[in-house]
């Protein structure tokens, strides 16, 4: 959290966020109980956890804390969101008798797609102001039978997105991504201009979205050294820079194609606020290494404010106590961000 925000003074004006439980198998229970130990939590937002209370309850055991309180609601507006209880829609989905932790079942999965499935409908109803999620596991949603790669996807489907992309946080990287879930072989077909394009007007929305105004957009190239004019590939001159011309010629600052390996540093040092990776592991591989504990997922193109920790379900260490809630704390202060930014008056 920035060490120069104040606390509210009214509670109306904290937003409202919505927290899914993720996997009832994973590490998504204990991090929230971990989270919401804190009273800064609370003087920035009111969180209201979309679960099972029995999955939240043995999460609390696992850490050595007592059995949570439960202000238990119907729908968000009745909450109090105070210190010391958690508001919970209680879906009593999760049978804890029947969902182990760090196992693989339909159960889980089907709980997890119910919990975000519920969190979507409130936001687009305007009853919540974002939606904060904690880990999926992709297998168990597929034996539930909902064959989603992801929550960006169920989410898109659900509100109907066309145009959604995949944006990485920290306090010293932005990337935005052209393909993300897809084999490298596939990533490479989707460098073209339209979509090059489409993801370049994604990265001046998503930091206008954190208000940032005018944003330096950095765009990594697709082959070793941008291309190196031709000499290892055309796709930098061919698929990306006529998306580059066609974005500057609309008044947006953005770069010529970057060689890959050293783009990520530029952006670290400053010099710009958002970097367009081509594919998956272009953008990832150096968002993990700058800030594995504390990134955040945010999905750019949905009709509503959605962010997430960037980690999985982390079955290893399910039911330890070990799980680190710091990149939920980090997903929740990007999306109380995004909701002051969304409040601010149009310039």
């Amino acid at each position: 959290m920035d060490s120069d925000t104040q606390p509210y003074t009214q509670i109306d004006a904290r937003p409202l966020l919505a927290i899914t439980q993720g996997d009832p198998a994973g590490v998504g229970p204990e991090i929230i109980i971990k989270t919401l130990q804190s009273p800064a939590i609370f003087a920035r937002c009111r969180p209201l956890v979309i679960g099972d209370a029995r999955i939240l309850t043995r999460a609390a055991a696992w850490l050595g804390l007592p059995p949570p309180i439960y202000e238990i609601v119907e729908t968000p507006a009745e909450g109090c969101y105070a210190p010391g209880a958690i508001t919970l829609i209680e879906q009593n989905n999760a049978d804890p008798d029947v969902i182990a932790p760090g196992v693989l079942s339909a159960a889980a999965g089907d709980a997890a797609v119910e919990s975000v499935s519920l969190a979507c409908d409130l936001a687009l109803a305007g009853d919540v102001d974002a939606i904060v999620t904690t880990p999926l596991n992709k297998e168990a949603m597929r034996l539930a039978g909902h064959p989603y790669a992801g929550h960006t996807e169920l989410l898109a489907e659900r509100t109907g997105a066309e145009r959604v992309s995949m944006l990485l946080v920290s306090d010293v990287l932005r990337v935005v991504h052209v393909s993300t879930h897809v084999p490298l072989a596939e990533a490479i077909r989707r460098v073209t201009p339209a979509r090059v394009e489409e993801v370049i007007n994604l990265a001046e929305n998503a930091c206008n979205a954190l208000g940032i105004a005018h944003p330096r957009i950095a765009v990594a190239g697709l082959n070793p050294h941008a291309g190196e004019s031709g000499l290892f590939g055309s796709e930098d001159a061919t698929q990306i820079r006529p998306a580059i011309v066609r974005a500057r010629a609309r008044g947006l600052n953005v770069s010529d194609p970057l060689p890959p390996d050293t783009v990520f540093l530029r952006a670290m040092r400053g010099e710009f606020d958002i970097v367009v990776a081509m594919y998956h592991d272009q953008g990832h591989i150096p968002m993990k290494l700058l800030a594995f504990e504390n990134g955040v997922n945010v999905s750019i193109g949905l009709p509503i404010i959605r962010t997430s920790v960037d980690h999985g379900t982390a079955f290893d260490i399910a039911g330890t106590g070990r799980a680190n809630e710091a990149s939920l704390v980090a997903a929740i202060e990007v999306a109380v961000k995004m909701v002051h930014a969304q409040r601010q008056p149009s310039a």
